[in-house]
């Protein structure tokens, strides 16, 4: 018998609890749909009801494939609820990346968006097994009817240690990793998240950020525990994120800088500043001074966040300190640069050197981030030695260079150089690399980062060309296109011998010179 105090941890309990408690509140704005959370609750039930239904038991995955609308809110819910596992895909990636993803993780089970039918159609001819595809928001309206016609469902969490989803990054060698999010970490993260936000019933969260990006930060539980409204954003766009703003009374968003720079700088901002704050929490880089100042005229409040998808999201904030309110705009750039300190349910970050020793806490000595606690992944999926190879003592190695400050802030001053951060996604220099190899004409090739002012980085690719070949920009990213994402494509591509040193060695941090000054 189960003792009385040990009760699994889920996120999903956040639903629960909200469709009692604010049973009449409104919980989910979808263009012209609205639910209530009772509303809400039901239909990830009958979601859960209708999967287990089809054939989905305890512990298989399923797949979802859609912008952020109701679709991916309701799987973060539904899906655990049927005790299977969600794996919430990038819908920016190309069909084979799709492909393998579902493959990989042996998603029985696809949930996609009518918008994605094409690629569907496409990813579901490369995979080896079976997928029962289930399309929302299409003209049948299966989805819909799917889940109106089935039970109510809701089995319950007996181990909060079991696997709750599987995200997918790229890393830093170019493959794919599942990584394992747990029960126990989702929630604790979602209570943390919705913490550091100052979520209450009254608020009005904007869906910017990619709900499949580390589940939304574990926002999608974060907001639901809160009693809070989600508003959902399918695209982008700096017009209409200013009219939900002004209509809809938003009063928090997450992203990228790129992001932020959109909403800056959008000519609806001439308007004026919103009447209330609007605190808004950024990730990937530091935000400028230059986006500080506006944003602050503008009066939207940003925090710097620390993260990647191995801490389900936020692992570091930069907590700020009511004596930082008298710096000037530049020096409270200065401070919201760096990485802050451990996000409520997280340890402190270390940094440490090669051999796992903490380095000096005097702004100076660099090492690597290491982190641990109970918000770390449980490991890549299927993947022992990737796992073992990131945390080498019990401390995930994030590859980000950094130093430790002495009030026990963290700064990053450098970055695994084969990443490149562009609008806040990752992209392996290596995988670009492989793509443009694949070309006829290429003999080798080298990708690196440039730094640009709105997203941040860009890849640049650096190619050497066979003898008597011969290829143009345009060709080299189109063939890029055809086999991953469009946005990993190089921005530019410059032909010519590839600097190397005595041993055959490309030399990338003269690329990277090079590329600064393009």
């Amino acid at each position: 018998m189960r003792e009385a105090w040990d009760v699994p941890l889920t996120p999903t309990s956040f639903l629960d609890r909200s469709a009692l408690v604010f049973a009449d509140r409104v919980a989910v704005i979808d263009g012209d749909l609205r639910y209530t959370y009772r509303e809400f609750r039901e239909r990830c039930d009958r979601l859960a009801g209708a999967l287990i239904a089809r054939g989905v038991n305890p512990g298989d995955r399923v797949a979802v494939l859609a912008p952020n609308n109701r679709i991916p809110l309701e799987a973060h819910n539904g899906v655990p609820k049927a005790a299977a596992v969600l794996v919430a895909m990038n819908y920016r990636l190309a069909p084979p990346e799709l492909a393998y993803i579902v493959g990989h993780s042996g998603a029985r089970t696809l949930i996609y968006d009518h918008m994605f039918a094409d690629v569907v159609t496409a990813l579901l001819e490369l995979v080896d097994h079976e997928v029962d595809a289930i399309e929302a928001n299409g003209p049948g309206g299966e989805y819909d009817s799917m889940v109106t016609a089935a039970s109510p469902a809701s089995i319950q969490v007996a181990d909060e240690r079991a696997m709750l989803a599987l995200n997918y990054t790229s890393g830093t060698t170019g493959q794919p990793k599942g990584v394992i999010y747990r029960h126990r970490g989702a929630y604790l993260n979602a209570l943390a998240g919705a913490y550091h936000a100052k979520l209450d019933t009254s608020s009005v969260f904007l869906w910017t950020l990619p709900m499949f990006h580390c589940n939304g930060w574990c926002y999608t539980w974060g907001v639901t525990a809160a009693g809070a409204t989600h508003l959902c954003l399918p695209h982008v766009d700096a017009g209409e994120i200013w009219r939900l703003i002004r209509e809809e009374g938003v009063t928090h968003f997450n992203g990228a800088p790129t992001v932020l720079t959109m909403v800056a700088y959008d000519p609806a901002a001439d308007e004026g500043p919103v009447p209330r704050t609007i605190e808004i929490a950024t990730g990937g880089a530091p935000p400028s001074p230059a986006i500080l100042e506006r944003m602050a005229e503008l009066n939207m409040n940003v925090t710097h966040l620390y993260g990647l998808t191995e801490t389900y999201g936020p692992a570091t904030i930069c907590e700020w300190q009511p004596e930082w309110d008298s710096l000037s705009i530049p020096e409270q750039a200065q401070v919201k640069a760096r990485q802050g300190v451990g996000w409520l349910t997280s340890q402190q970050a270390r940094v440490v050197d090669e051999a796992g020793n903490d380095v000096a806490a005097d702004a100076e000595q660099m090492g690597e981030i290491a982190l641990q606690g109970n918000t770390l992944m449980a490991g890549y999926y299927k993947d022992a030695e990737a796992t073992d190879k990131a945390v080498p003592d019990g401390w995930f190695r994030t590859g980000d260079l950094a130093v430790m400050h002495p009030d026990g802030y963290v700064e990053i001053r450098d970055r695994s150089k084969d990443i490149i951060i562009s609008g806040g996604e990752n992209i392996a220099s290596i995988e670009v690399e492989q793509a443009i190899a694949g070309h006829p004409a290429v003999l080798e090739v080298a990708v690196i980062a440039r730094p640009d002012d709105k997203w941040g980085e860009v890849p640049v690719a650096y190619v050497g060309l066979k003898p008597s070949a011969t290829a143009t920009e345009a060709d080299i990213i189109d063939h890029v296109r055809e086999r991953i994402a469009h946005y990993k494509a190089p921005k530019a591509v410059v032909f010519g011998e590839l600097p190397k040193t005595s041993t055959g060695k490309v030399q990338k941090y003269v690329l990277r010179d090079r590329a600064a000054q393009l």
